[in-house]
């Protein structure tokens, strides 16, 4: 990976690969306040101050709580900053994850990500199809994508995405609108998108992946602890460097809610793996 290969266009503008999800700026499980609101706020600045160009949320995220401290945070909002957001959910009061995936509940949804978060357009707003919660399951997701495509029309946002989502249902939104990102889960030990990813790259559609770093069970391998310590970094860094690596059409979006975290991922994207060291992290994919 070369510092030529740091950027990537997505939609309309582009944006540095390394960006930043808010996921983890609410409570524990992604549900109320946080326990840190300060902390939460100095992530933001320090992330934009950083060069940070991609922020991911979602006013499910709370709900509504962390596009509110990005609306504190960062309001008026740098012109460089691609907000992207995403619907096909919403929470219950004991912070259950519910379908709400009607287009009905979609313009909804654009409408309360545009208000708490204070702007007038968002620079893309992901489908997330809920079919399974777990993963992706297949299902027509046309109902959905037309739903969002009327709002691009409208003005209220430049693109629509995709999450959650299979091969086919990517193919059928294509079909429908011009869709500039698809957002699943993948990372070196999850691999089902390999295929996807390449197809992508080639139409030059960004894939965003969330639980780069494993999610809720941060990643663990023999091998990509060894591979950290001989090139002085940790696994977490070396999993954020394998990705940049593995497609120059994947946009990074790892959360946290601490400034060293912050720190040591945005570091990641300087990480430089030579072709043996990516074959070795490689063979952890093709193990699991």
């Amino acid at each position: 990976m070369t510092a030529d290969n740091q950027t990537f266009v997505f939609g309309s503008r582009t944006v540095k690969r390394m960006g930043y999800g808010a996921m983890q700026l609410a409570g524990k499980g992604v549900f109320g306040p946080p326990r840190d609101r300060d902390e939460a706020i100095a992530v933001l600045r320090e992330a934009i101050a950083s060069g940070v160009d991609h922020i991911d949320t979602s006013d499910f995220y709370g709900p509504h709580v962390t596009n509110q401290i990005i609306r504190d945070a960062l309001h008026p909002y740098p012109d460089e900053l691609a907000l992207v957001t995403k619907v096909g959910a919403r929470r219950g009061s004991d912070g259950a994850w519910i379908t709400a995936s009607s287009p009905t509940d979609l313009v909804a949804a654009v409408h309360d990500n545009l208000r708490n978060l204070g702007v007038d357009q968002l620079h893309a707003v992901n489908f997330r199809a809920m079919f399974d919660v777990h993963g992706p399951a297949e299902g027509s997701i046309a109902p959905q994508v037309e739903a969002l495509a009327k709002l691009k029309q409208q003005g209220l946002l430049r693109h629509v995405g995709i999450s959650n989502v299979t091969p086919k249902q990517v193919a059928e939104a294509r079909a429908v609108v011009e869709v500039a990102c698809v957002q699943n889960q993948y990372n070196l030990a999850h691999r089902h998108d390999d295929a996807l990813i390449d197809e992508l790259a080639g139409a030059g559609i960004a894939y965003v992946p969330f639980f780069p770093l494993g999610g809720f069970s941060p990643l663990q391998s023999t091998t990509l602890s060894d591979v950290a310590a001989t090139l002085g970094v940790s696994p977490l860094q070396t999993a954020l460097a394998w990705l940049m690596r593995r497609s120059p059409n994947i946009l990074l979006i790892p959360g946290t809610s601490s400034r060293t975290h912050l720190r040591e991922n945005l570091a990641a994207a300087q990480v430089v793996l030579d072709d043996a060291t990516l074959a070795r992290l490689d063979s952890i994919g093709r193990a699991s």
